[in-house]
């Protein structure tokens, strides 16, 4: 990978819940461009999955992100746009959340790699 991809691509942006998103923020994840887009997406039940499916295709079609984390819970809300999902960079990451634990068989990553090395 070329050094002028590895720079334009620098931020973490994240799809989740309040706690989640917030205890991002605090890390430090947190990013409003020149154009007003922030990196994250705080979902809650007045969020719709047409939101959620718009901000997850935002995020991918940005050249500034390198990771996107989403709640394991949310990804179940648009699993069909991750599984159609296909591109290195940004990488999705499946994430749990305080309230709902990482259930290992719902994670379209973790499915990949099965499917490769032939599990």
């Amino acid at each position: 990978m070329s050094q002028a991809i590895q720079k334009a691509r620098t931020l973490i942006a994240a799809i989740g819940d309040e706690d989640t998103v917030t205890g991002l923020l605090l890390a430090g994840i947190g990013d409003v461009d020149t154009h007003q887009r922030s990196n994250f997406l705080v979902v809650d039940s007045k969020t719709t999955q047409e939101q959620i499916e718009e901000t997850f295709t935002s995020f991918t079609k940005r050249k500034d992100i390198a990771i996107i984390l989403i709640n394991q819970h949310i990804a179940e809300d648009i699993r069909g746009i991750l599984d159609e999902y296909k591109a290195a960079f940004p990488t999705v990451l499946e994430i749990p959340s305080k309230d709902h634990p990482y259930d290992p068989l719902k994670d379209s990553v973790l499915k990949r790699v099965q499917l490769l090395f032939g599990d």
